[in-house]
């Protein structure tokens, strides 16, 4: 398995690939890799010839108050995982590759940015799109690999896909987890024992709701009562939002009438963490 840091080396190998004809899969990560990244690049190994693995905290998905100088990095732990799970190449570029000292262009999009987590991150979602569309560019892949737990990231790149005719199939895996169900984040090392044992209320608060939806309940005012009341029991907890959207237009709806994605962020501690389902009619 190789890495390599600049696009040039990149785009020659990927090209190197498709001319012998083979089929490639890639897998955009910001890096400290856990077991859902992992089951990701598994997952492209399965449907491809190769496997290209980005490993770039991009800071401009990260605003000014956020936590991008601590954000944990660990390439040599990362280019393990990497090669365990059927990696043929990690793309690891410095900042100074992927951005020149004169960009001025980026990606952007309304509408489904506008919602959960793009109210209180207003400018993540450009960020997520322009180094997106940039690493498509460099890493010209049949098929890319994104999780499910970021639901609102997979719906707008599979729609920027859309918009912007680029040559790529989007594939959303499922959320891993933990044994206790905590969903696994590269923030969680951020926890102490006592926040980490807050944080399954998270997921325990969706539980509650799905059972509530499948008992019956479908007034989605109702369900996020449900979730709110669980979640503020908790101490150590902060709601950022609870929302019950379209799973397509990612818009608020009232009543459960079409499939639906139940959506949260919850600050514990000073640790944002973010769970969901998605409830299929």
């Amino acid at each position: 398995m190789n890495i390599y840091n600049k696009v040039s080396q990149v785009r020659n190998q990927v090209k190197e690939w498709k001319r012998a004809g083979l089929s490639v899969g890639f897998v955009p990560t910001m890096g400290y890799l856990h077991e859902g990244h992992e089951s990701l690049i598994r997952k492209a190994a399965s449907e491809n010839d190769k496997v290209v693995v980005s490993i770039f905290v991009n800071p401009t998905q990260f605003g000014p108050n956020e936590d991008l100088e601590k954000y944990p990095r660990d390439l040599k732990k990362d280019s393990l995982i990497c090669a365990g799970a059927g990696a043929d190449l990690i793309f690891h570029p410095e900042i100074e590759e992927m951005y020149v000292k004169d960009a001025c262009t980026s990606v952007n999009m309304n509408g489904l940015t506008d919602g959960l987590c793009g109210k209180s991150r207003p400018t993540h979602f450009s960020g997520v799109c322009t180094v997106v569309t940039k690493l498509f560019n460099i890493v010209p892949a049949d098929k890319a690999y994104f999780g499910e737990k970021d639901a609102q990231q997979l719906a707008i790149i599979k729609k920027m896909v859309e918009d912007l005719n680029i040559d790529i199939q989007i594939i959303g895996c499922p959320i891993i987890r933990e044994e206790d169900g905590l969903a696994k984040s590269s923030r969680n090392i951020y926890l102490s024992p006592v926040e980490r044992e807050a944080a399954l209320v998270l997921n325990k608060s969706l539980k509650v709701a799905r059972k509530a939806i499948e008992a019956g309940v479908k007034n989605t005012s109702d369900l996020k009562g449900l979730i709110v009341d669980m979640i503020e029991k908790e101490p150590l907890a902060k709601i950022d939002y609870v929302e019950i959207v379209d799973s397509r237009s990612l818009k608020e709806v009232d009543f459960i009438e079409e499939n639906v994605l139940v959506a949260l962020a919850v600050y514990i501690g000073k640790t944002r963490l973010i769970d969901n389902f998605t409830y299929f009619i």
